[in-house]
């Protein structure tokens, strides 16, 4: 196999994403069962979208697409934090265990951030080289 070959489970920002998934089925585990089409559902789903959006994105080889599907996995993020505050202010699970999540998604929502900056800042470096270029052939003419 080629070693310029990129694949996503490089990427630190996915492999913390799927720690998330890990850390949040095992939480919602521990949920009623009277939940499983509720809460149990939501965190899930959410969890599971973050690093499958951050996938998305890095799999469509255009980096404007790839800011856009770090910002929808920011997105998800976001309604994961907050299905795991009702948890705990329901009293399904202990401030600890649901800290312990939270601080995974404080810790990935800075790394997705600086990765679409970071996407971001090459996209205008790229596009002012391009107008740059595109000037200097104008008046080469």
């Amino acid at each position: 196999m080629d070693n310029a070959f990129q694949s996503v489970q490089r990427l630190k920002v996915w492999q913390k994403s799927m720690d998330l998934v890990e850390t949040s089925y095992k939480l919602s585990a521990r949920l009623p069962l009277d939940e499983r089409f509720g809460l149990i559902s939501q965190i899930r789903r959410a969890a599971t979208s973050v690093p499958a959006n951050i996938a998305e994105g890095f799999g469509r080889w255009n980096a404007k697409d790839f800011a856009r599907f770090a910002a929808i996995a920011s997105g998800s993020l976001r309604e994961l934090e907050t299905h795991l505050i009702i948890v705990q202010r329901l009293g399904y699970l202990d401030k600890a265990a649901v800290d312990s999540a939270l601080h995974l998604t404080d810790d990935l929502s800075r790394m997705l951030y600086r990765m679409r900056c970071r996407v971001l800042a090459n996209i205008a470096a790229s596009e002012q080289k391009s107008n740059f270029r595109s000037r200097t052939t104008k008046q080469a003419s």
